[in-house]
């Protein structure tokens, strides 16, 4: 078991031995000319809107891992994310951690929010899953991590600090991992704007995810 939260640096280099227990976890996309955005835990009213806004501003697309008991919530904001040219991958149905949680469990979880946002691709909340998990959960989805965590969910984490820990060193093949939350917006919204004029300086473009 393991878990990537707060007191991590913001770019993530997994160890070999988490390699070697979830092999099936994608950190990096093959894809120097391009960058990986990607908002987790949406859609939430208001938040939603002002982040596909500003993705259209800088013709930028992004992949949404969306929690199916939002989408079901709000499924005219989840057909906006598709209608306007992005990818959504599944992120359980309500955001579930796979500490402590039978597996039978937490597949169910995640087969309920399949039934409402339809993607083969997955991101386990919190990134706490166990590798029996991810064996069976990497037979049906590609499980998708990152390779640059905003901590745009964390307050003692300021604007200006998320925005540097996501644009240091950024490179082609990064997967960047924002939230589409309230409690993220803060940060998010300071860092968003600024992270895509970096990309666009640095002659990348940011492409949904396709695996």
């Amino acid at each position: 078991m393991f878990n990537f939260d707060w007191q991590f640096p913001m770019r993530i280099n997994p160890p070999g031995f988490i390699r070697r227990l979830y092999p099936d976890m994608i950190w990096r996309i093959d894809d120097p000319e391009a960058v990986f955005l990607t908002f987790d835990d949406g859609p939430t009213p208001g938040v939603t809107e002002w982040i596909l806004s500003t993705l259209e501003k800088y013709d930028a697309k992004a992949t949404f891992f969306v929690l199916g008991k939002n989408a079901e919530m709000y499924p005219d904001l989840y057909q906006r994310i598709l209608d306007a040219g992005h990818k959504v991958g599944n992120h359980t149905y309500s955001h579930q951690k796979g500490w402590g949680m039978p597996l039978e469990r937490y597949i169910e979880d995640i087969d309920f929010a399949s039934s409402i946002v339809r993607s083969e691709l997955f991101r386990p909340p919190y990134a706490r899953v166990t590798p029996s998990q991810m064996r069976v959960v990497g037979q049906r989805f590609k499980i998708v991590m990152w390779s640059v965590l905003s901590r745009d969910y964390n307050r003692a984490v300021s604007p200006r600090k998320c925005l540097r820990g996501v644009i240091k060193d950024i490179r082609g093949g990064d997967i960047i991992a924002f939230h589409d939350s309230a409690k993220s917006f803060r940060n998010m919204s300071h860092a968003l704007p600024a992270t895509l004029k970096k990309i666009s300086s640095l002659g990348l473009k940011c492409k949904i995810i396709e695996l």
